[in-house]
């Protein structure tokens, strides 16, 4: 398998995703703006994202992907749909019971969430409606973790695409629908969430089908007894408990964090909302493609004890990060008023808007490379099933994050809590090479001086260029001239992006060398 073409699949259909997503966030920025309201969604919204994150791509990925690649590598195809089988059947039970519980509580969810927010009462009606959110989500998980496997990347990628579309719709079409109804238009919002789960959980059903991995569902009691029995579901649950606990810590984090921007004032919510999404554009498109493409391919090194070819494929994904993410880190920190601009100062989100949002965006930016280096280098846990160490580096990055918010958060406000979040990335990738380089699980190869060196020159160039154009062009007053700022910005940053890269050519960087088979 040709890793690059994989990681630049998953890759371009993500951006796909984000696109999308972001189209989403401009529709809801220019028909809400930052307001109370806007809060209340993104509280209730954060909420089935949340348990999504914590037990769905989080814990249950990380327990369930490594002994999926294992045991096919091991024992071949028959014996793992057994164990699809299995898991899938005890996951849509659980389910049920969890939705069925979120549904009821909903109300201390958000409470416990965001006890600050001037809406409360819509934010719990809007919990409602998309908490069964998470259960469709968790079986999209199931399905990636299968097709990814099979190295059938496209369909988990691109799924994303679907919730947004349904999203883009409800505040397009939706909101002024619901408003003549005399429905508060903001739940339409909540509306398209719901469809959006129920979409992405469809289409896995024919890719799943053409693989012949379309699991089946246990009904009867005694069909859910022995999938409940089965060893792998127990070796599934024995490894989520200590990656619940790390995918816990993050979660928490969020958590905290949300609860302190309630209580920061009106608006801070969606500030960093909007924020991190421009944070999901390189996260999503480096962080995440390449930790999907790693993550199998590392087990089955593992599996076949390849020590040289587990290390070599650390490597790879290591330095494709910095390649990537240093450039993106600088643009957000060089040029995030045009990027900010461009994309949310529309209809009801103001200038003023514009400037909080710059600010939260610097605070992400200064962490992206850490977050990035996290999903290439906690997979090299995941794989040798050693999921206690990055829980231990978790757990300690909480407690440093929270220790920085009392700090920051009175000094510069809702920023402070983006900033902590960035600098805490940075001290987890950097915990986590400093024992994968302790242990002698990763080798470096020759050469990471020169090209660390090239790559700094190359992002100073870059550097250069985006500070002058983002003081050469009035960002904020073209707010009318939507097509004009828009070209700029595009123009702007493929000029970047080419002298990117023509500067490290010129230096001696040799790109083919990034195109690697596994």
């Amino acid at each position: 398998m040709n890793l690059l073409k994989a990681a630049s699949t998953v890759s371009l259909l993500t951006l796909l995703s984000r696109v999308t997503g972001l189209v989403r966030e401009q529709l809801i920025a220019a028909s809400f703006g930052a307001s109370a309201a806007t809060d209340a969604f993104n509280v209730a919204f954060r909420i089935p994202n949340l348990f999504r994150r914590l037990f769905a791509e989080g814990a249950f990925s990380q327990a369930f992907v490594p002994l999926l690649a294992a045991t096919r590598e091991r024992e071949g195809d028959a014996v793992t749909l057994r164990l699809i089988d299995a898991v899938a059947t005890v996951l849509v039970w659980v389910l049920l019971l969890v939705c069925a519980l979120g549904v009821i509580g909903a109300p201390l969810l958000v409470w416990a969430m965001a006890a600050g927010l001037k809406e409360l009462d819509s934010a719990a009606t809007m919990t409602r409606w998309m908490f069964p959110y998470i259960g469709f989500m968790s079986m999209v998980a199931l399905s990636a973790g299968i097709l990814n496997t099979w190295q059938r990347f496209a369909v988990p990628a691109v799924t994303p695409v679907l919730l947004n579309l349904c999203v883009i719709g409800a505040a397009w079409w939706g909101a002024p629908q619901f408003a003549a109804w005399g429905i508060p238009p903001i739940y339409a919002l909540a509306g398209g969430v719901m469809l959006g789960g129920v979409l992405q959980a469809a289409v896995q059903v024919p890719a799943l089908a053409r693989i012949g991995c379309l699991p089946r569902i246990g009904l009867s009691p005694g069909a859910v007894l022995a999938a409940w029995r089965h060893p792998g579901v127990r070796h599934v649950l024995r490894m989520m408990a200590p990656a619940l606990l790390g995918v816990s810590v993050a979660q928490i984090s969020l958590l905290i964090n949300t609860q302190i921007a309630s209580h920061v004032g009106v608006g801070a919510v969606s500030w960093l909302t909007y924020a991190d999404r421009l944070m999901e554009f390189p996260t999503g498109l480096l962080g995440v493609a390449l930790g999907v493409v790693l993550l199998p391919r590392l087990t089955a090194a593992k599996g076949r004890d390849d020590p040289q070819a587990y290390s070599d494929l650390l490597d790879w994904g290591l330095r494709m990060a910095v390649l990537l993410a240093l450039p993106c880190a600088v643009a957000l920190l060089v040029f995030p008023h045009a990027l900010v601009a461009v994309l949310y100062h529309y209809g009801e989100f103001a200038g003023s808007d514009v400037s909080q949002t710059v600010r939260a965006l610097r605070g992400y930016g200064i962490g992206l490379i850490g977050l990035i280096g996290v999903k290439v280098l906690a997979p090299a846990f995941y794989a040798r099933h050693d999921i206690a160490t990055p829980v231990k580096i978790a757990v300690g990055v909480l407690i440093a994050t929270q220790v920085m918010n009392v700090f920051f958060v009175p000094w510069i406000g809702h920023a402070g809590l983006a900033l902590s979040i960035g600098l805490g990335a940075l001290v987890n990738a950097g915990l986590l090479l400093a024992g994968l380089l302790r242990s002698g699980i990763y080798q470096p190869q020759p050469g990471w001086a020169g090209f660390g060196a090239r790559v700094v020159l190359a992002c100073a160039m870059l550097a250069a260029l985006l500070a002058w154009a983002g003081q050469a062009v009035d960002w904020i007053g073209l707010q009318a001239s939507w097509g004009q700022r828009a070209g700029w910005m595009a123009a702007v940053l493929a000029g970047a992006a080419a002298l990117y890269f023509a500067v490290l050519r010129l230096s001696g960087l040799n790109l083919r060398q990034f195109v690697r088979r596994g």
